[in-house]
């Protein structure tokens, strides 16, 4: 189980080096993304794995700046620069900092890698500088630089994405496991963002009548339904971000017994959702894996088959409300 280890900057003497470490996870895409017929309509509900981002940042660098490596997570970089400038006077890394992003999230592929790349961020730098970074104002600072995922939230959650906003916490489900493949290439989440959305008033309807359904699934722990309805918002999304090897996915997922068919929404993955409690388990992810492997060979992805492990949480009310403030 999750849980984010509470702000405490380590210091190295009176007036020296401060060093941060934050983290956050990623997602197997969505169980479920689209609009709902209100304002703020654009929403997506999150599927939290076991793949991590991990930021340090520590005071003091060579060129007096806030420096970044690896050099290309530009994004983490200006929001480090951000929670510094906006930091107390004397909170503020007067001598610069050097900022290490490490993920095993892949880039580009739908699985979040960009926003836990944020998140971990805002929690490392506000931790060295003693700034609290509770899950509203991260979203508040993320917002004024991209789409972003719900990944900031030990739960699974229903999120505003593009107005990066917390609709409600669903809670926590039992251990699945994503037998998942690549189809290739990658995807600008924020370009794909821009592309309007061709979804009808009866779209948006069955989106909200589809969130209805998850929700309480969640609140149950009905894995059957939960796969039903990741099913469903797979193939509604297919006139936005076509997937060629839905339907193969899907005839495995009926092979072995699957409980449905997960995709990032904004990406190049999709994955067979099993039930890891099931006692035939393992025979029943040996199987997928397998006809995965031949999936993902036939379509080109140039990917091996993966297998992620979701998250669970502690529950027992909003684990957000201590901290959104």
């Amino acid at each position: 189980m999750y849980q984010e280890a509470p702000a405490r900057p380590r210091r190295s003497g009176r007036g020296a080096v401060r060093t941060g470490v934050g983290t956050a996870f990623g997602t197997f895409g969505e169980l479920l993304q689209g609009q709902l017929p209100e304002g703020d309509a654009d929403f997506l509900v999150t599927l939290p794995v076991a793949r991590w981002t991990m930021a340090t940042f520590r005071s003091g660098s060579a060129s007096g700046d806030i420096e970044v490596r690896p050099h290309h997570k530009t994004k983490a970089l200006g929001l480090a620069r951000m929670i510094a400038e906006a930091a107390p006077a004397g909170a503020r890394p007067v001598g610069g900092g050097v900022l290490t992003v490490s993920s095993v999230i892949p880039e580009g592929k739908g699985l979040a890698s960009s926003s836990a790349d944020l998140v971990a961020t805002a929690r490392a730098v506000g931790r060295a500088l003693g700034v609290p970074m509770p899950p509203a104002r991260i979203e508040r600072l993320l917002s004024r630089i991209e789409p972003t995922d719900g990944v900031l939230y030990p739960a699974i959650v229903a999120f505003h994405h593009r107005t990066v906003r917390l609709r409600a916490v669903l809670g926590s489900l039992p251990a699945m496991a994503v037998v998942g493949i690549d189809e290739g290439g990658s995807v600008d989440t924020v370009d794909f963002n821009r592309i309007p959305k061709p979804f009808t008033p009866a779209d948006r309807r069955a989106y909200a009548d589809l969130l209805g359904r998850l929700t309480d699934a969640v609140r149950t722990h009905d894995l059957a339904e939960v796969g039903r309805v990741a099913t469903r918002s797979a193939l509604l999304n297919q006139r936005l971000r076509h997937k060629r090897a839905l339907e193969p996915m899907r005839a495995i997922c009926r092979e072995v017994g699957g409980l449905g068919v997960a995709v990032g929404h904004s990406g190049t993955t999709l994955g067979v959702l099993l039930d890891a409690t099931d006692p035939s388990y393992t025979r029943r992810v040996t199987a997928a894996a397998q006809a995965c492997e031949e999936v993902a060979g036939v379509g080109g992805g140039g990917g091996s088959v993966r297998v992620y492990r979701t998250l669970s949480f502690r529950t027992g009310g909003d684990p957000s409300n201590s901290a959104r403030t």
